[in-house]
């Protein structure tokens, strides 16, 4: 097999592995959002510890945003370098 070869399967492979992890990550993130709108809800009418818990979870989906984003990002261009050795695949 051809290292071109080899490298697009390796490429699949880390394409296939950010995908799952994104997959898991957006669910997490969900949860996350959802404790928040409560967390800043209960903040409104709360004391002190509602409003220090919703900047807690605040900071939590915020986190997982930046995760999210970073996969996204690193996915595509995972993508972009498989396109570039496809094209370069003789026919």
């Amino acid at each position: 097999m051809k290292r071109i070869h080899r490298r697009l399967f390796r490429l699949n492979d880390q394409i296939d592995s950010i995908s799952r992890e994104l997959k898991l990550v957006n669910a997490e993130l969900s949860n996350h959002r959802s404790i928040n709108d409560d967390a800043q809800t209960d903040a409104v009418v709360g004391n002190y510890i509602d409003r220090e818990e919703a900047g807690r979870t605040a900071g939590d989906v915020r986190r997982f945003e930046r995760t999210a984003f970073y996969l996204r990002v690193r996915r595509a261009k995972l993508v972009k370098t498989r396109d570039r050795l496809l094209a370069r695949l003789p026919d």
